[in-house]
């Protein structure tokens, strides 16, 4: 929803959101194909050059190639099935299949890393002597641009779309293109100085492979698990609902998600006393529908905190409070305010911070506020702080 390109593509296609989505299924596979087709013609070609010098870097770095076009396949495989519709046993769809998708392309790039990193060593402890051709040295020299360009290109498509499969197809593509280059360099090298130097070289680039590897599924696991919603969507979520005038305030915005810009969420509104069901009513729809039109968010609950008005007791009672909780460090804000004078009560929300221990935090704000005002009985629900 920030990027620019998926708004304009958002344009395009009018806001529907079902073109949206076969649209970007579309970039996926046809990328994907791409990136199968010039994988699998340089692994032949690879492979060949690396048996006839000798090489175990020129035949490892076509492995990996196939490995790269293993994960174009699976990431069409994911994006078709996570491109099913709705039905009773999943209805919130079945886009979080593409996570696992991404999972499994990291598997792969971590699992070449290991492989490469094994031979490498292995050649160290028995080297042999490589023979470099001509062919082969052309073969690898033009991998090089080739690798780079696919990968940009493919890393470039995975933004565009929100793919974190076709993304990480892409990293791993520029990382082969430095893995022939660096077979290309070490080729050289020997050619005019008589040093083989590829095994150890392949060991360095392995480290590298593997690490990006494990960032890869460790991101992957994050969007499983549920990261905290992104900083500019939920400023522009509350931006929104802020617009309507009966708005005073917008708090504890929760973002589901189910897949790739595929979110749902839950906000609540500070709203007037006065206000009737329905006004209320539309209100939410208003509200509800200017969320999706304009970010693609599906506002499933929409609950109300009550805001007095014209009284100017409560109005001072609200600053106080604010005075005695927001100066402690494990409070980061305060909301939902709401005092009865007549009946002596007094309700608020406190958003405590993570590293804080709630049950202790709650029991010095209960004795600050109990004492401020001995004779209200105070209720104050914690919030968990999940979204800025």
């Amino acid at each position: 929803m920030a990027d620019k390109e998926k708004e304009k593509t958002a344009e395009a296609l009018g806001g529907d959101p079902v073109k949206a989505t076969a649209a970007r299924n579309k970039v996926i596979v046809k990328t994907s194909i791409t990136g199968i087709a010039v994988n699998v013609l340089l692994a032949a070609f690879k492979a060949a050059a690396g048996i006839i010098s000798h090489s175990i870097a020129v035949v490892l770095d076509a492995v990996n190639n196939l490995s790269d076009a293993l994960s174009s396949v699976i990431t069409i495989i994911g994006t078709r099935l996570a491109g099913k519709r709705p039905d009773k046993k999943h209805p919130l769809g079945y886009g979080r299949i593409e996570y696992l998708t991404a999972m499994l392309v990291a598997a792969i790039v971590l699992y070449a890393g290991i492989t490469s990193l094994v031979e490498s060593i292995k050649k160290i402890i028995d080297p042999q002597t490589p023979e470099y051709t001509t062919v082969s040295l052309i073969i690898i020299a033009v991998a090089v641009p080739v690798k780079i360009l696919l990968g940009s290109f493919v890393k470039r498509q995975g933004k565009k779309v929100n793919s974190a499969a076709l993304e990480a197809s892409g990293a791993d593509a520029l990382f082969d293109a430095i893995l022939s280059a660096s077979v290309l360099i070490c080729a050289l090298i020997f050619i005019f100085f008589k040093l083989s130097l590829e095994a150890y070289v392949g060991v360095v680039i392995a480290l590298f492979i593997i690490r990006a590897g494990f960032e890869m599924m460790r991101d992957t696991l994050s969007d499983i698990l549920g990261r905290r919603a992104d900083v500019e969507v939920t400023k522009e979520i509350k931006s929104i609902i802020k617009d309507e005038p009966e708005v005073m305030g917008a708090y504890d915005l929760i973002l589901n998600n189910y897949g790739p810009d595929r979110n749902y969420g839950s906000v609540h509104l500070e709203l007037r006393d006065t206000m009737t069901v329905e006004e209320l009513d539309r209100l939410t729809r208003r509200v509800e529908e200017s969320v999706y039109r304009k970010t693609g968010v599906i506002l499933t609950g929409i609950g109300v905190y009550s805001y007095n008005t014209g009284d100017d007791e409560a109005a001072q009672m609200r600053n106080k409070v604010r005075e005695i909780v927001l100066p402690h460090d494990f409070a980061l804000q305060s909301h939902g305010f709401y005092v009865d004078t007549e009946a002596k009560k007094m309700r608020l929300d406190v958003v405590f911070s993570f590293d804080a221990d709630v049950k202790e935090s709650l029991a010095i704000l209960y004795g600050e506020l109990q004492a401020a005002y001995p004779d209200y009985d105070i209720s104050i629900t914690p919030d968990v702080d999940v979204s800025d």
